[in-house]
């Protein structure tokens, strides 16, 4: 098996026969594990006890059937059209079909980049040095293009369909039963991992602020909803380490040299169906490979934290920016949850609509339409929050 310290150049195809191999082993376990299946909620509004147990065992659990066909192809038409509008390269001033690249004032750029099959990150400071270990960099195909986008940035502006999505009941159901009925939303975004081009992110817990405080516990930095367009798969999806969630810093760096490679001994990958959505704790040791296989991947990540755990928070963002998080910063971006609601039902009326309780009262003041979408949405990433 070829490991992290090899030498010679290593094939996409080489590398999906490893990854089969690693998958096939891990399948089994990862459905043993029984976290799986439909939203189902008690008398009480929340969800039932043996889901939340479920998930706090195990640090992540599959939602099965989340979103229908009808809703899945409205997001898949709308991320395609996003994507159709990408640069063919970071600085190029044209996209795919030679048309001029669309600027709407946003301050983000929306696409970020990165070499195909690559590791942008693994083994260097980036991101407050979280990622320790490299992943293993297969040569991409010859007709492989110079850059791939890898992530898409503020899905509720890019997309109607990802705003309504982010006011699903049955999602913020889960969210209100996790953490709360306080809840704080931070930041949603889109994984993209294409065929045989898609980076890797390296092994990596995603919190940075509360592992050394005094009241630290196994959901002190929140979860994150992962909803899956096409199917999620060993080649193409997100591994974890069960239970990992509980014990506070791993040492990745020394778990990947006791497995002889970048495939972490007992990890599981997260095997789902297209309109599943995964809720995964921040804090699990988790990564995903380089895309060597055939398979497309595109994800919709929400996030959420507990209020507590934000609230008059000082912290570094993976910029270096210092910020702290006050009570109008967490209203203001608490508002978008409200306008996505709204969204929602305007879309799907027969529905019954989430109520969030912190804005109870204030749904008129944050209806879905134009005015909000240019005066609230634009550039709403600017107030997403990291702990």
């Amino acid at each position: 098996m070829t490991t992290a310290t090899a030498t010679r150049p290593l094939s996409p195809l080489d590398h999906e026969r490893a990854m089969r191999e690693y998958g096939q082993r891990a399948e089994a376990r990862a459905y043993a594990l029984g976290n799986r299946g439909p939203i189902r909620v008690g008398a009480d509004g929340k969800l039932l006890p043996e889901i939340l147990e479920s998930y706090w065992t195990h640090g992540f659990y599959v939602f099965q059937g989340v979103i229908g066909s009808e809703e899945i192809q409205e997001l898949r038409a709308e991320i395609d059209e996003v994507l159709s509008h990408a640069p063919v390269a970071p600085d190029a001033k044209v996209d795919v079909r030679g048309r001029p690249t669309l600027d709407h004032g946003i301050i983000k750029p929306p696409y970020r980049w990165a070499k195909p099959l690559s590791d942008p990150v693994g083994g260097t400071d980036r991101n407050n040095g979280r990622h320790p270990a490299a992943m293993l960099q297969p040569e991409p195909a010859q007709d492989s293009p110079d850059w791939t986008v890898e992530l898409l940035d503020g899905n509720l502006y890019l997309s109607d369909a990802c705003l309504r999505l982010y006011g699903h009941p049955g999602l913020l159901t889960v969210a209100a039963s996790i953490l709360g009925d306080d809840f704080v939303p931070y930041n949603e975004v889109t994984f993209v991992k294409e065929p045989g081009l898609g980076p890797s992110v390296a092994w990596h817990q995603d919190g940075t602020t509360h592992w050394n405080a005094p009241d630290w516990d196994q959901g002190a930095h929140g979860f994150n909803f992962m909803t899956q367009l096409y199917p999620s798969t060993a080649g193409n999806g997100v591994w974890v380490l069960p239970g990992s969630h509980k014990h506070g810093r791993a040492d990745i760096k020394r778990m990947v040299a006791e497995s002889g490679s970048d495939r972490i001994e007992g990890a599981v990958p997260m095997l789902c169906d297209a309109g599943d959505t995964i809720v995964t704790n921040r804090q699990l040791v988790h990564g995903s490979f380089a895309n060597s296989s055939p398979d497309r991947r595109i994800t919709l990540n929400e996030g959420f934290f507990p209020r507590r755990r934000v609230l008059n928070v000082t912290t570094k963002r993976l910029t270096g920016a210092v910020e702290t998080y006050d009570q109008a910063r967490i209203d203001a971006r608490t508002r978008i949850l409200q306008i996505a609601i709204d969204a929602r039902r305007q879309r799907f009326p027969q529905e019954k609509s989430y109520v969030y309780r912190p804005l109870a009262g204030h749904e008129d003041e944050n209806r879905w339409n134009e005015t909000t979408r240019a005066a609230v949405l634009k550039n709403y990433n600017q107030l997403d929050m990291f702990i």
